[in-house]
């Protein structure tokens, strides 16, 4: 059987030691953990990589601690706009949802859209149709509501700002990558965005190859930190192209993407990432990122700031 490993992340960004009390760092750290256990046992379990990564991402999408899902941020007009995408490493598979603002679980909807249509991505109005036609498990508004997102929302609507995620300006997307016992790849990512956002803005999260990416051949990538920088260097499909084209290491072409071209132009963020031999990274280069990893030959890290902290 082929080893089996899962690596997730809750966000990245300016995460303070200083305002991070015991309770928060418990909550977020047991959040983290929940998802990786179930991702971990699905592949312990032998299946797919996608149900993996699905039901890990579903995890984080059901916590409010996180800004995807239930825990999504108000855009501008006081409502939710969600983005996700899914991928398959085998063939390339993927599917993505932007701008839906009913489906409990947009991962969930992202995966339909792989598997039951013709189409990668389906926006808005449309996406919210497709949830309802495919009978998806869908929420009104107060599902979505919470105290500390308003409060986020009124003060960003207050100082006319848009936030990437006001409160310590942690980039608020969920994600998850695993390799199966089968040596199959998958990457899947979830936000609810940024604070404050107008016109249909949509980041990197549901754009194949920007912040979600998986092919059998290299790597499986999902993302978290500033969208727009993260789509001009379109970096998951960056890294799988310096591993294929220029035989980069997982860890080598993360550092060059991560630590080098990203901080070039000034993009904050990180990223998890898989190899096809199972090799884990989850590089950052904020101050930092809630991330957790677990492999079959039993190396696990549950973290949120720099490497020489773990909680297991």
């Amino acid at each position: 059987m082929h080893n089996f490993a899962i690596a997730l992340h809750g966000g990245a960004g300016t995460i303070s030691p200083d305002t991070m009390t015991p309770e928060k760092y418990t909550a977020y750290t047991q959040g983290l953990k929940k998802a990786l256990d179930i991702g971990y046992e699905l592949l312990a379990a032998r299946a797919s990589s996608l149900d993996a990564v699905e039901a890990a991402v579903k995890s984080l999408e059901d916590c409010p601690l996180f800004n995807a899902g239930k825990g999504a941020v108000f855009n501008n007009a006081g409502k939710h706009e969600m983005d996700a995408a899914i991928m398959f490493g085998l063939d390339k598979t993927a599917g993505a949802v932007c701008g839906i603002s009913i489906a409990r679980n947009p991962v969930q909807a992202a995966r339909a859209v792989m598997e039951r249509t013709q189409h990668v991505l389906l926006s808005g109005a449309g996406a919210n149709a497709f949830a309802r036609e495919q009978n998806l498990p869908c929420e009104h508004d107060d599902y979505f509501y919470n105290q500390f997102r308003f409060e986020q929302w009124q003060e960003s609507l207050a100082e006319g700002k848009v936030q990437l995620d006001h409160s310590e300006k942690k980039m608020g997307t969920v994600g998850a990558v695993a390799l199966d016992c089968m040596g199959n790849l998958s990457a899947a990512t979830s936000t609810g965005g940024m604070t404050n956002k107008k016109y249909g803005r949509v980041g990197d999260s549901p754009l194949i190859g920007a912040g979600t990416w998986a092919d059998n051949k290299t790597c499986a990538i999902s993302c978290t930190g500033h969208g727009e920088l993260f789509i001009r260097s379109v970096v998951a499909y960056d890294i799988a192209c310096l591993m294929e084209y220029k035989g980069l290491s997982l860890q080598e072409a993360c550092d060059k993407v991560v630590m080098e071209k990203l901080v070039a132009i000034g993009g904050e963020g990180g990223l998890v990432a898989i190899d096809a031999a199972g090799n884990i990274q989850m590089p950052f280069n904020s101050s930092g990122m809630y991330r957790a990893m677990r492999t079959s030959n039993g190396k696990e890290e549950i973290a949120i700031y720099g490497s020489d902290e773990k909680v297991v």
